[in-house]
């Protein structure tokens, strides 16, 4: 085979991403795809992510090209690390900003040692209720489309694991928490489980995943960055 620049995604390669904000995971993987072939001339490259994010989380994304692709599984079982922005007093039907913030809650009993006495009650392993805003699958569908039609349905709950939780900020009616989590692990659910076991109302308002495994965020290419980088590659073919 002749030695090119698209060959080395052929091959395989392990790429760190920054999700921006509002971008879907297949937006991601589609824009990575395209800059791809058209920065280097292939006509088809696969591409793949292993673990999504919500559109309106930020962060760590790990894409995977060609042979890489075949290593998704090993990467989604991985651990993740998040900082959730949680706001107290009001709940949402998603759990976040997705659908529209209701209810009147009460916060001004919420200290930051009752917090994180409640917080302490998260660690280990746990049952959890998905949202019903999700891609879990219910009767062969998706869950968000029962719920974006407003048909009320009952997900079963999954084993988690939460191995840290620490609160970072404390200033209500919001608190930024950092949460070590297993694969699976819903932080909206959490936020609105969270809520209650303080007496109020929570819903996520911004999230951040920081680290998959020993990915981290600081080592992951912005668009433009990565757009950099293949420029370089197909000029200097390394």
């Amino acid at each position: 085979m002749t030695e090119t620049p698209g060959n080395i995604f052929a091959e395989g390669q392990v790429l760190l991403f920054n999700k921006p904000l509002y971008w879907t995971s297949f937006d991601l993987v589609n824009k990575v795809r395209i800059m791809i072939r058209s920065r280097l001339g292939i006509k088809k490259i696969k591409v793949g992510h292993a673990g999504t994010l919500d559109p309106l989380a930020t962060g760590l994304m790990i894409i995977c090209t060609g042979k890489a692709t075949k290593r998704i599984n090993e990467f989604q079982d991985l651990d993740k690390e998040y900082i959730a922005t949680l706001h107290f007093g009001m709940i949402t039907p998603s759990y976040d900003l997705e659908t529209e913030t209701e209810g009147d809650f009460p916060t001004g009993h919420i200290t930051r040692e009752l917090a994180e006495k409640a917080l302490q009650g998260f660690h280990g392993e746990q049952m959890q209720i998905p949202p019903l805003h999700s891609a879990k699958f219910i009767d062969g569908k998706r869950a968000y489309e029962f719920a974006r039609k407003g048909i009320d349905k009952e997900l079963k709950p999954v084993r988690i694991s939460i191995r840290k939780a620490e609160i970072l900020h404390f200033s209500m009616p919001e608190m930024r928490v950092r949460l070590l989590c297993s694969k699976g692990t819903y932080i909206r659910s959490f936020a609105r489980d969270f809520g209650n076991s303080l007496g109020s109302g929570c819903y996520l308002s911004a999230l951040e995943r920081t680290q998959t495994g020993s990915f981290r965020l600081e080592d992951a290419y912005s668009l433009e960055k990565f757009d950099d980088s293949l420029e370089e590659l197909k000029q200097t073919g390394k």
